[in-house]
């Protein structure tokens, strides 16, 4: 069992609507929802690829249950903390025209009390999981070094941790020994050195590379096949995750890893649905180069 951390999920409310204005009573054609939060993403994605998986973290209020209505109908099992305040909502609004406006809601403000079941339901999680991935933004009232603790009572069960996150709590995070760490390098920080062993992915021309203790590992992938949605390779971040769990779980070999989680990252649409058909067509073209390869 695979087990997903989102401390900070979302529920998207999609309003479609003919036009918009300010100042007048709006109608609406069609209400749809979609759950939102990396490692709910992740979590589907893994679910896709027949993957037991479960999704933790942290959901409040009647916007907390609709996200576990929502993953339920994916297949994926969600075993959240409650907590007393709603969980943040994003209103989506879409005209005729195409144009979309949004608002987003603020994060939820975790108690102290709130935090120790998280941590408690947590741990009980840990007994029969095969890998934790944490990632994602902290809610309001989370101390940064929360990632830290999350990484470390999973490493001291001999349960590895794929973390997907940036700034501080990566840093707290990155201290503890995970397994892998894909950094959000958008605030230009360095690259993280990692204790224990761990291994880093960071972007690459039509690719990623990944630092190991026993070197650099390239993998770039070939053209993609013709198809709606396609994107560039690893240009998916939540794929790109998901992409590298099952190997860290199970054992791949690195050629393997690369390979699935590269192809993975550039056939899936925005909507974060994978197009089967291409990536078994791009799969093969992924090369990969390594100390061992």
């Amino acid at each position: 069992m695979i087990v997903t951390v989102t401390l900070n999920p979302s529920l998207h409310v999609r309003y479609d609507a003919e036009r918009v204005e300010l100042g007048v009573s709006n109608q609406v054609s069609r209400v749809r929802h979609q759950v939102g939060g990396r490692g709910l993403a992740v979590a589907r994605l893994l679910r896709t690829f027949g993957h037991e998986v479960v999704a933790a973290g942290l959901a409040g209020g009647s916007a907390g249950e609709l996200i576990r209505t929502e993953l339920a109908k994916t297949g994926v099992a969600a075993q959240f903390t409650r907590i007393s305040a709603e969980s943040r909502r994003v209103l989506q609004v879409t005209d005729s025209s195409g144009a979309q406006t949004a608002f987003d809601e603020p994060a939820p403000y975790i108690t102290t009390e709130e935090l120790g079941r998280l941590a408690a339901d947590y741990r009980a999680l840990l007994g029969g999981a095969s890998a934790v991935v944490l990632c994602g933004s902290l809610p309001a009232g989370l101390p940064a070094e929360t990632y830290g603790s999350l990484t470390r009572y999973a490493v001291e069960a001999a349960v590895p941790v794929v973390l997907d996150a940036g700034g501080t709590p990566l840093q707290y995070g990155v201290a503890r020994g995970p397994a892998l760490v894909i950094p959000d390098l958008a605030a230009k920080e360095p690259v993280p050195e990692l204790a224990g062993g761990g291994s880093v992915v960071l972007p690459a021309e039509r690719g990623v590379r990944v630092l190991t203790a026993a070197g650099e590992w390239l993998a770039r992938a070939g053209a993609c096949p013709a198809g709606p949605g396609q994107r560039p390779a690893a240009g998916s971040r939540d794929a790109l995750v998901a992409g590298f769990v099952p190997g860290i779980a199970l054992g791949w070999s690195w050629p393997d890893m690369l390979r699935h989680a590269v192809a993975l990252a550039a056939t899936v649409s925005d909507d974060g649905v994978p197009d089967l058909s291409a990536y078994e067509a791009l799969l093969p073209q992924v090369s990969v180069t390594g100390p061992r390869a």
